[in-house]
């Protein structure tokens, strides 16, 4: 397959995982590229991203798996497709020959904490203890109902930094696969365990994904 890689910002964060496959389906129509389908009577678009991204969640390198049904040329496609797609969500660099998604395990992402009345006195030294104790327990919601998880295996590096008087952000890479962790779940573990430090605000960024060494994945 073919491979390209896209950002996702602005109001877009807040288009869902599945009609975000529906928005590029869409824009390869529109700029005159025909995906590969599928055989059979419901026939499904050669399309597919690695990790879903939460509603909210936004990201600077996502990575979007295609097969057309002719040849093309990467910068071509790249420009007929920014030009086909809604603003917030672009196309950055398309490619052929990418690493498999077994190698893609970690994810580097931002959490910003947002204080309304400005950061509380001694909040970044409290977190710092927090995200650094052995274990790390939080409730997580799954399919089968909801259980428990430690995240302090999943965390690979985190660094707390203050943006302004309102915002502290944590930098964190985190496991992304086999086991995942969602970067918010940070919060919760700021909701369960030292609820006088949380935020009034979250939001998440995501801005690159790794691979076990560490290595940019692509």
């Amino acid at each position: 397959m073919s491979r390209l890689r896209f950002e996702k910002s602005g109001d877009a964060v807040w288009i869902s995982h599945l009609d975000l496959m529906r928005v590029f389906q869409r824009a390869f129509r529109r700029a005159g590229f025909l995906l590969r389908h599928t055989g059979g009577f419901n026939q499904h678009a050669y399309v597919s991203l690695a990790l879903p991204l939460s509603v909210g969640t936004g990201s600077r390198c996502e990575i979007l798996d295609f097969e057309l049904d002719e040849p093309f040329q990467p910068s071509e496609l790249r420009t007929r497709l920014n030009a086909a797609l809604p603003a917030g969500i672009r196309v950055l660099e398309v490619y052929e020959g990418g690493q498999k998604l077994k190698f893609l395990t970690h994810l580097h992402a931002e959490v910003f904490l947002e204080y309304d009345a400005g950061i509380p006195a001694g909040t970044q030294a409290a977190l710092g203890e927090l995200f650094f104790r052995e274990t790390l327990p939080v409730e997580k919601k799954t399919k089968k109902g909801v259980g428990t998880v430690d995240l302090r295996p999943m965390i690979r590096h985190l660094e707390i930094r203050q943006a302004d008087r309102n915002t502290l952000v944590l930098d964190a890479v985190v496991c992304a696969q086999n086991p995942s962790m969602n970067p918010m779940q940070l919060v919760t573990a700021i909701e369960t365990h030292v609820p006088a430090w949380k935020p009034d605000f979250a939001k998440c960024r995501r801005l690159e994904v790794l691979t076990a060494e560490g290595e940019t994945f692509r």
